[in-house]
C-alpha cells in the first residue's frame, strides 16, 4: 500500500514539474514558450504588488515620450542584443514587457529569456491598454508629466526597419537625417533586395534601385553601420573604414565577427523592409 502511495505522489510531482511549471507554457498550437504571455488585466494586478517588479517599454524614444505606462523603463527592442541591459541587472527580477501592439514585446521577451532572465511576462501593446498612461520622459522631467488615458500619438502605426541576410533578422536604428527618411519612405512602397559583394575586407556593398539624398561627412565606420555611398550604393560594414559617407542606420549590439559570419565571404542578397505595428 505504501508503494502505491509513493508511486502516486511521484507521478503527481512529475506532472507538476513537466506541465505546471510557470516557465513552460503551451500556446494555442501546443508549442512551448520560453516566457509567459499574460493578459493586461493580469499585468495590472502584478503592477499593484510590491514585489520589486520592473515594467519595460520596448518601443522607440519618441513613442515612449508620446505616452507610456507610469514607471515604465525604456529599453528599445532594437537595442537588445547579446549583452544584458544595464537597466536590468537582476536576472531573477520580475519583468513585465509591452510595446505598441505586442510584436516587438514578444521579440524582446524572447531575447531577454535567452540571456538568462527567468521571470519574463509579456502583456501585449499599449494600443489596447485601458490603464493610465503618462506623457513625456520621466527620467528628464522634473515636474510630474501630464496624465492622459489615451494619447493619439502613442497609438499611431509605427514602422520598424528590418534587415534580413541568410535567414538572420536585424533591426537597424535609422539615423536622423534626410537620407534615412528618404530611405524609409522608399521602403514604405515595398521590400527591397540588394545583391551585395565584398569590398576591401570590411564591407558588403550593392546598388540601390533608386538614388537617395546625400548627407556626406567624414566617418570612421564601426561594425553594424549601414552606409549610403555616392547616393546610390548601400553598404553594410563589419569592420572599420574612414571616408566621406552618409550613415543611414546602425545595427546595435553586434560584433564585427558576428556580422562577418552572417554576411559570408562571397556575394549575398540582403533584404530591407518596414515592419508596421498593427
Amino acid at each position: 500500500m505504501k508503494w502505491f502511495l509513493l508511486l502516486g505522489l511521484f507521478a503527481v510531482l512529475l506532472f507538476f514539474l513537466a506541465g505546471c511549471s510557470p516557465w513552460k507554457i503551451l500556446d494555442g498550437d501546443g508549442m512551448e514558450n520560453s516566457y509567459r504571455q499574460i493578459s493586461q488585466d493580469e499585468a495590472k494586478t502584478m503592477m499593484a504588488r510590491d514585489d520589486g517588479h520592473v515594467i519595460v517599454d520596448v518601443r522607440r524614444q519618441d513613442e515612449y515620450d508620446a505616452g507610456h505606462i507610469p514607471g515604465a523603463v525604456l529599453i528599445p527592442n532594437e537595442s537588445i542584443g547579446i549583452e544584458r541591459p544595464a537597466a536590468l541587472p537582476d536576472l531573477d527580477q520580475i519583468i513585465l514587457i509591452y510595446c505598441r501592439s505586442g510584436n516587438r514585446s514578444k521579440q524582446a521577451a524572447q531575447k531577454l529569456f535567452d540571456m538568462g532572465y527567468t521571470h519574463i511576462y509579456e502583456f501585449g501593446g499599449i494600443n489596447t491598454w485601458t490603464g493610465e498612461t503618462v506623457k513625456g520622459s520621466e527620467a528628464e522631467t522634473a515636474e510630474p508629466p501630464a496624465r492622459t488615458t489615451k494619447d493619439p500619438e502613442a497609438l499611431k502605426p509605427v514602422a520598424t526597419l528590418v534587415m534580413e541576410v541568410n535567414g538572420r533578422i536585424f533591426y537597424p536604428q535609422p539615423e536622423d537625417n534626410s537620407s534615412a527618411r528618404a530611405f524609409l519612405e522608399r521602403l514604405s512602397e515595398g521590400r527591397v533586395e540588394v545583391a551585395m559583394h565584398d569590398y576591401g575586407g570590411f564591407e558588403k556593398v550593392g546598388p540601390l534601385p533608386w538614388d537617395l539624398p546625400r548627407n556626406d561627412e567624414q566617418i570612421t565606420t564601426v561594425p553594424g553601420d549601414i552606409i549610403l555611398y555616392q547616393g546610390s550604393q548601400i553598404t553594410v560594414y563589419y569592420d572599420q573604414n574612414s571616408w566621406k559617407f552618409t550613415r543611414l542606420a546602425k545595427i546595435e549590439n553586434v560584433t564585427g565577427e558576428e556580422l562577418r559570419r552572417v554576411l559570408g565571404e562571397s556575394g549575398v542578397t540582403v533584404s530591407f523592409w518596414l515592419e508596421w505595428s498593427e
